[in-house]
């Protein structure tokens, strides 16, 4: 099977299952104008996260790596009434874009953007969160679910995106993004205060996986 073919069962499903959304059709084609990578996550990934920020009954989302806020909009769809999501993003291109996008989306209120490295800026917060989303720069992935653990309660669920990389992570040679997913991997395989486990996914992203944990 090819990447076209993940395509385009992905695209079969979106139409099945997420009838369009004017936001995000402007988010999507705010960031194209604006020059910024096409690394957001695909729709059907954006309401997975949805609904297991749903699932988990989440009022305090921390998202870390923002973009153009694609996945932040789903996330914060998710909160119920009195919600919050704290959002980090390094770039301040990619953070200007995300602001507007935010305040398109009626979100101003609920989404507080945070703008410099991750690093810097999480020894700021005070937690707990109930929700954490990781999709940031992949080597500072140990520190940045160090953190995520810092800031969480038991029952927390903690998502890392990105994980598989085209099967790059079998590789021990590989380049630095992909060694902090697998120091992530070996720091989880002795990591007592939460269960954990991976998920390979293909689609029009192409193959690639996410991390699950849940804070014990």
């Amino acid at each position: 099977m090819s990447k076209d073919v993940w395509g385009q069962v992905d695209d079969y499903f979106a139409q099945a299952l997420m009838p369009t959304d004017p936001v995000f059709d402007a988010v999507l084609d705010s960031s194209r104008k604006a020059g910024l990578p096409a690394i957001n996550v695909a729709p059907n990934q954006g309401k997975l996260l949805h609904m297991m920020a749903r699932m988990v009954g989440a009022k305090r989302i921390l998202e870390i790596g923002t973009l153009a806020a694609y996945s932040t909009i789903w996330l914060a769809r998710a909160l119920g009434p009195g919600g919050s999501l704290v959002t980090l993003e390094a770039d301040a291109a990619h953070a200007a874009v995300a602001r507007s996008n935010l305040a398109m989306a009626g979100l101003e209120g609920v989404v507080e953007l945070r703008e410099g490295k991750a690093l810097d800026t999480l020894p700021s917060l005070n937690g707990p969160f109930d929700f954490v989303f990781i999709d940031a720069d992949k080597t500072n992935n140990p520190a940045y679910f160090q953190w995520a653990l810092t800031l969480s309660r038991p029952g927390t669920a903690i998502i890392v995106d990105n994980v598989v990389r085209d099967g790059k992570v079998l590789d021990p040679k590989a380049e630095e993004k992909v060694q902090g997913v697998r120091r992530l991997a070996e720091m989880l395989a002795t990591e007592t205060r939460v269960t954990a486990t991976a998920l390979q996914t293909v689609g029009g992203k192409g193959w690639d996986g996410f991390i699950l944990a849940l804070v014990n």
